[in-house]
């Protein structure tokens, strides 16, 4: 018992380390910033504008940025670009997050059990992982997208289970590293089970990979929503996402730009975002850095 007291003190002061080093990391503080603004800019940002996603204007057709109340233009059908830029971001980020929540899930679930396990249960599992892992994403993704109905809901299902895979490698990797420590084996001596072990032990230790790859997971999540939607295999229209919207841009790169410039910049700033801040929790919780 004292072990594992000794295990949690020493958690809690890496944990405040690793607070202080976060914040001593610019670049992520820049990415927190930039994703919130971005985020409350997509939950409020319809609500105060003065026009709805599906509404229709066709004298108000190809309205360059900043014409009248069309801040960033209208699209051919003279729809509003700023309401429906925001409105795909509540989309495409709430497929990010969502499927980084599931693909997590799974990963870690995954990985905590064939670290701990072992043997032949580790084997099946991690060449599971390795066969996943044999196909590239983007084509696993747009298969699957082709053969199943899109939706909010489905593509974000699709992401998250051929996702899972990284997170599953690292916390693997980490478990195994951690189930021949002193607190696990006192878990041992004390009767604990073994799903208390993995789940109340091992698991809080392994918490700093699984935050820096779930953070870039949902990077990743974005960069496939718009690369499925984009191809016309993800979120359908009139429903708007980044994707699609690049999407419908394409034959005006001449006429329109701002049509694909403004939703490109949008999906530039959201994934430049959580990789800065993948990156600041990388540095800030790897313990390597615990003299600084």
């Amino acid at each position: 018992m004292t072990t594992i007291a000794a295990s949690s003190d020493h958690s809690r002061w890496w944990q405040s380390r690793a607070v202080r080093r976060f914040a001593r990391h610019r670049l992520a503080l820049v990415g927190i910033f930039m994703i919130t603004a971005l985020t409350l800019a997509c939950i409020v940002g319809p609500w105060l504008l003065p026009y709805d996603s599906l509404y229709i204007d066709l004298r108000a057709r190809f309205a360059p940025p900043l014409t009248g109340q069309h801040y960033l233009g209208t699209d051919p059908l003279g729809r509003d670009q700023a309401v429906r830029l925001l409105e795909a971001g509540n989309i495409s980020l709430l497929v990010g997050f969502s499927a980084m929540i599931l693909s997590t899930i799974i990963g870690t679930a995954v990985g905590v059990i064939a670290g701990y396990r072992g043997g032949w249960l580790r084997a099946t599992l991690m060449r599971m992982v390795d066969a996943f892992l044999a196909f590239p994403s983007i084509f696993l993704v747009l298969a699957l997208a082709a053969l199943l109905k899109p939706s909010p809901t489905m593509i974000t299902v699709i992401i998250a289970v051929t996702s899972w895979m990284e997170v599953a490698r690292i916390v693997e990797a980490e478990v195994s590293s951690l189930r021949e420590r002193e607190f696990v084996q006192a878990g041992l001596m004390l009767g604990l089970s073994s799903r208390h072990i993995m789940f109340r032990e091992i698991l809080p230790n392994v918490m700093g990979p699984i935050i820096v790859a779930a953070t870039l997971t949902v990077a990743r999540a974005i960069l496939l929503e718009a690369y499925v939607s984009f191809l016309g295999y993800g979120i359908q229209p009139p429903l708007p996402s980044w994707g699609n919207m690049l999407n419908g841009a394409q034959q005006y790169l001449a006429t329109a730009p701002w049509l694909a410039i403004v939703p490109g910049i949008t999906i530039t700033i959201a994934v430049t975002s959580f990789n800065f801040i993948g990156d600041g929790l990388r540095d800030a919780l790897d313990v390597r850095n615990d003299h600084l």
